[in-house]
């Protein structure tokens, strides 16, 4: 995990090299803290094999807020890479008609390419994209009995507008919504989908250098 951002760090740093682009009145970089609220898609194939007669969409994850930094590179004043990071959360999973069944952690660290139409201007809305990898570990599931796939990868979708407040302060809100998809596992065979795809929320500041 730790070669992974490792390397897209790199990858963004090296772009920004030799980006001949970038505004020279003020430094490329930005750093954003977020509390961020994720909100799972709650959908699940229908059961087999172990847990044949699970209907679709019966597993459920958790809702809830976390914190986020971001760590922004304008290419040019509209174009800029944002690599977003957090520490492993702890999810609640269940059933219906059987409450809860276990928890599971998840690192989704989660890397977009932004344009931002405005970037001089007070108000200053942008979109993005790009992949989440995220890494699933921890998983304690019908007391052991089941488990997760450890790696996911998906697209990220995102929107948001910065608030200048100052020439380097500025407050944040974005959403994202991001692809994150596992196997639910029985005796190392696949019996489930689950679909977390999380809509992510998020409100906070963000300081450019």
């Amino acid at each position: 995990m730790k070669k992974i951002i490792l390397a897209a760090t790199v990858a963004v740093t090296a772009l920004g090299i030799f980006s001949t682009q970038a505004s020279a009145q003020q430094s490329p970089w930005q750093l954003r803290a977020r509390a961020v609220h994720i909100d799972p898609a709650d959908k699940s194939s229908a059961g087999t094999g172990a847990l044949a007669g699970l209907p679709a969409d019966a597993i459920t994850v958790s809702s809830k807020t976390i914190p986020e930094v971001d760590i922004s590179y304008f290419f040019t004043p509209n174009l800029a890479a944002e690599l977003i990071l957090t520490y492993p959360q702890k999810h609640d999973v269940s059933v219906s008609g059987l409450g809860k069944i276990g928890t599971f952690k998840h690192l989704p660290p989660t890397l977009t390419l932004q344009y931002h139409f405005a970037p001089a201007a007070q108000i200053s809305p942008y979109v993005g994209a790009g992949v989440n990898y995220t890494r699933i570990s921890s998983v304690r599931l019908l007391n052991g009995t089941a488990d997760l796939e450890s790696h996911s990868f998906g697209l990220a979708l995102q929107a948001g507008i910065d608030f200048k407040l100052d020439k380097n302060w500025s407050l944040n809100f974005d959403v994202k919504k991001v692809q994150i998809r596992s196997d639910v596992l029985v005796g190392g065979v696949a019996v489930s989908k689950v679909k977390v795809d999380p809509v992510l929320v998020g409100v906070g500041l963000g300081y450019r250098f």
